[in-house]
């Protein structure tokens, strides 16, 4: 029988709810779900390649049929060379569906026998952006219901503060 594979590649600068919630259908779907970690030489990353694919492994960890890879080219030749003959791509606001739908265009003329997958993310994450996490990490705030559990602890220590508790002191009371 045919394995019905999926390609989610992005930046992953770090992995949010977001992201999470497009893999998590994604895998209800199809049988692999390949999550493909963009190696842009010309995009200047906050956190290493290595970093990266390290918290998507430790936020999939619960699941099966997640295969984290690192991607450089082109995304849709990198789908083709793995297997998957569905790119996926998360929308979260109609702003979004525009460039989508024009690099969709481009890679079905690149390659026509490879999909892409629209998934409107849920209303709960719409505001959520790997970039505000960033800045909310650099800041020492809780990034609860932004990104996975799992992985707050490493994105703080990467910027070298520690957490603000809800009140929004640090843990010795200071503002």
């Amino acid at each position: 029988m045919h394995e019905h594979v999926c390609l989610y590649a992005g930046s992953f600068d770090p992995i949010t709810l977001g992201h999470m919630d497009m893999i998590e259908r994604a895998r209800a779907i199809f049988d692999r779900v390949i999550v493909a970690v963009s190696k842009n030489p010309d995009k200047r990353s906050a956190f290493s390649l290595e970093e990266r694919m390290q918290m998507i492994r430790i936020a999939t960890q619960h699941m099966t049929g997640i295969e984290v890879v690192a991607c450089e080219g082109l995304t849709v030749e990198f789908a083709v060379a793995h297997g998957a003959h569905v790119m996926l791509r998360g929308l979260r606001a109609v702003s979004d569906f525009e460039g989508e739908r024009s690099l969709a265009q481009i890679n079905r003329a690149i390659c026509s026998d490879v999909e892409t997958l629209f998934l409107i993310g849920k209303p709960e994450h719409s505001h959520i952006s790997s970039s505000g996490v960033r800045e909310m990490a650099s800041y020492g705030c809780s990034l609860e219901g932004f990104v996975p559990e799992e992985i707050e602890n490493m994105i703080h220590q990467h910027y070298g503060c520690r957490e603000r508790n809800r009140r929004g002191e640090k843990e010795d009371g200071r503002k």
